[in-house]
């Protein structure tokens, strides 16, 4: 008989899939992609704050082009495409969000939190049609970028009207 659950093919021992996976958030369900980007937000808060803004763009993008391997080889190795237990994606989503917000206020934090997985559920356009047409690592990661300059976009109108 054959395995046909795809998050059996794949082992937290694995460091490309313990990254693919957000360090096991994204195995925690419903919602995994939430969960995610819950996990990417507290890790890139607390990077943010040591590393500073340009360091952390820096390492985010690295993140960005690390991703496009990490989520390729762990869907082959799942053999399912964009599985939702992936969220390395969401990680580099909300890096860029964060990257973005004036202060690491905790109302800028959820700010930057909520707004990017807005964007990411409604993947308004473009983002819908990267996300079913690009099959790669790359459009796997794609998506998540568009839904975070979205938020950007969001946060910058924000400070305008309000600061």
């Amino acid at each position: 008989m054959t395995e046909n659950n795809p998050l059996k093919k794949i082992s937290l021992l694995n460091p490309i899939h313990l990254l693919a996976v957000g360090f096991g958030s994204g195995l925690i369900h419903p919602a995994p992609g939430t969960w995610g980007s819950l996990a990417g937000t507290i890790l890139g808060v607390i990077l943010l704050s040591l590393l500073g803004v340009k360091t952390f763009l820096i390492f985010t993008a690295l993140c960005f082009l690390l991703g496009c391997y990490l989520c390729q080889k762990t869907t082959a190795d799942m053999g399912v495409h964009d599985h939702g237990s992936i969220v390395w994606d969401e990680f580099v989503g909300v890096f860029i969000v964060l990257a973005a917000i004036p202060s690491l206020s905790w109302q800028w934090i959820v700010a930057a939190f909520a707004l990017f997985r807005f964007f990411d559920i409604l993947k308004p356009f473009p983002i819908r049609y990267f996300d079913e047409k690009l099959e790669s690592g790359f459009g796997i990661m794609v998506d998540d970028v568009l839904a975070a300059i979205y938020a950007v976009i969001v946060v910058f109108a924000i400070q305008y009207w309000t600061l």
